[in-house]
């Protein structure tokens, strides 16, 4: 057997990206490609000369720049981002164009012109957690400055990247000039708004976080119920997590004029939980308890946590009818401990996270055979492991069997219907997916997974306006949105022939497949931009080698519309991937 070398170095890595770029090209395309392609010539061009920058990748909305200095990749930076911030100090904020920045220093596997591996990706994941305008390094990086150069950085302490096995410690430029103000935060919606903040584990055990977090989740669920009310989703209030952020902060950012924080204590078998209400602008308490309870009470402790907060928003509840915020799910504790550990693996990016997660499901069904959510979630878990859309006809019909099995047990668990509706989606089965994503949202019409749902279903049924109205929606329930919303938003704009906005949200997809480059591709090709599109097509290939156009549209491509399926084959073919 003949072994490939494969070739290695150690680099410093920049990675850069505009923010908000979705949203000025929609609102202006053409003017926005001009302005990036004058500041490429006119602005960014010189720094990069003057630190010996190499450039890997220049996308639309971003780069990845290459320095085998340290101390040049950090200069280089900061002199980026104050000749961008000059450079737009007269343009108009909305339209105003800002770059974040990540820098590291690590080991890249070099092919032909470009680079792979983790010395590229945490820059770029680092980028991602960097303000309007700031540039971010990792602590290997800023050992490096020590004694040779004088920016300064403030410890922002070790962060958690996505796909990234070890917390990164990390820092942040002290003297950003754009900074959050340049941010555009959304506006409060037109009825009492509110998120949910992890509630802090005082059990003194870090793997006790998921018990505290699933507490969290279940009184969020609780009070989206309440049509009165907004409801952050979960994924954007968590990333606070640990955060040094104040409260006015926290609420100008994710849109909303309240926040419940607080904290659970676990032992034995008594639990305390301590909740409290915050006005966000003034950060006045406006109401606040104790729960002092037994483990097997802790669902009228999340009831009353979410009556609670109702209560001190309206002064009553207003919901006519509606007795309790949410039904008790199960009677036993262990069980629900296990679906909170199950749905926490399946969220995960382990290698074991599916196995471990459907064992911990199917626990949770031994433990209470008349609890739903784990036959729903367990049919999701299994679907995903045997290729989603393209699983084996057998396979979508036992997940079908148990996601319905839980529906039948709890018919008013909107989750249910939202996992139901993804499976019929896989199994082809249109009008059912819809229908079920449509039962979802009037069960809980705060959730933005669900709301996500509703848009990806009416996208792929050939409603690509009405979807993205959806997809927005969601997008405002979770302003931290996870990457892989960004997928949903690429086939939304691929079918409505908006290439260049569908090629920007492919690139976001985190660690994209095969399947996400070929569609990526494919919008570049539809662009006439042939090189970027050999590119993308190459790595596809390197990923795929046996890959097939015929196939992929066989097998992975959900699209009901005949003639929604052919615009994606001419693009694929348009790219030069194999038919």
């Amino acid at each position: 057997m003949t072994n490939v070398r494969v070739e290695r170095r150690l680099a410093a890595i920049l990675a850069a990206d505009i923010v908000g770029y979705s949203r000025l090209m929609e609102a202006d395309e053409s003017g926005t490609l001009a302005a990036v392609r004058r500041m490429h010539a006119d602005v960014l061009a010189a720094p990069l000369e003057e630190h010996k920058g190499r450039i890997v990748k220049l996308m639309g909305d971003g780069a990845i720049v290459e320095f085998a200095s340290v101390v040049d990749a950090v200069a280089c930076a900061v002199a980026l981002q104050k000749a961008v911030a000059a450079d737009q100090a007269q343009v108009p904020p909305e339209r105003r164009i800002v770059f974040r920045i990540g820098v590291n220093l690590g080991d890249v596997v070099v092919e032909g012109g470009d680079l792979f591996g983790d010395g590229v990706n945490v820059a770029a994941r680092l980028e991602a957690l960097a303000e309007p305008g700031g540039v971010w390094i990792t602590d290997t990086v800023q050992r490096q400055l020590v004694g040779k150069s004088a920016v300064a950085f403030e410890d922002m302490g070790e962060r958690s990247l996505k796909n990234i096995a070890h917390p990164v410690r990390a820092w942040r430029w002290a003297e950003a000039p754009a900074r959050l103000e340049t941010a555009a935060f959304p506006p409060l919606p037109d009825r009492p708004s509110i998120a949910v903040l992890p509630f802090d584990n005082l059990s003194g055990q870090p793997e006790e976080t998921y018990f505290s977090d699933g507490i969290t989740e279940e009184i969020i669920t609780g009070l989206a119920r309440f049509r009165s009310l907004f409801v952050i989703a979960r994924n954007s209030s968590f990333a606070f997590r640990g955060k040094p952020v104040d409260v006015a902060e926290i609420g100008r950012r994710l849109g909303v004029s309240y926040l419940l924080e607080g904290s659970i204590r676990r032992a034995g078998e008594r639990v305390r939980v301590t909740a409290q209400l915050i006005e966000a602008s003034s950060g006045a308490h406006l109401w606040a308890e104790r729960y002092d309870r037994r483990l097997d009470d802790i669902f009228a402790v999340q009831d009353d946590v979410a009556q609670m907060i109702v209560a001190a928003l309206f002064g009553r509840i207003q919901e006519a009818g509606l007795q309790r915020s949410a039904r008790t799910p199960t009677a036993n504790l262990t069980a629900y401990d296990c679906l909170l550990r199950g749905v926490g693996h399946f969220r995960g990016y382990d290698k074991d996270s599916n196995r471990l997660a459907s064992e911990m499901l199917e626990r949770a069904i031994r433990l209470d055979p008349l609890y739903a959510l784990p036959y729903a979630y367990l049919a999701l878990v299994r679907v995903t492991m045997h290729g989603s859309a393209s699983a084996p006809a057998e396979e979508l019909d036992a997940a079908l069997a148990d996601a319905m099995h839980g529906l039948d047990l709890d018919p008013q668990e909107s989750r249910c219907h939202r996992i139901v509706s993804t499976i019929f989606l896989y199994r082809r089965e249109w009008d059912l997916a819809e229908q079920h994503a449509g039962r979802s949202l009037e069960l809980n019409p705060n959730d933005a997974d669900g709301a996500m749902q509703m848009g990806r279903v009416l996208a792929l049924r050939g409603r690509p306006e009405e979807g993205l109205a959806w997809l927005d929606k969601a997008v405002r329930l979770n302003p931290l949105f996870p990457p892989w919303y960004n997928a949903h938003y690429g086939i939304a704009f691929y079918t409505l022939r908006r290439y260049a906005e569908a090629a920007q949200a492919f690139k976001r997809v985190p660690e994209p497949g095969p399947w996400s480059l070929a569609r990526r591709a494919a919008c570049y090709a539809q662009l006439g931009q042939a090189e970027e599109a050999s590119a993308v097509v190459a790595r596809a290939l390197h990923l795929k080698q046996d890959f097939s156009t015929a196939e992929y549209l066989r097998r992975d491509i959900l699209l009901e519309r005949a003639e929604d399926r052919e615009l994606l084959r001419e693009g694929l073919i348009k790219a030069g991937l194999p038919e």
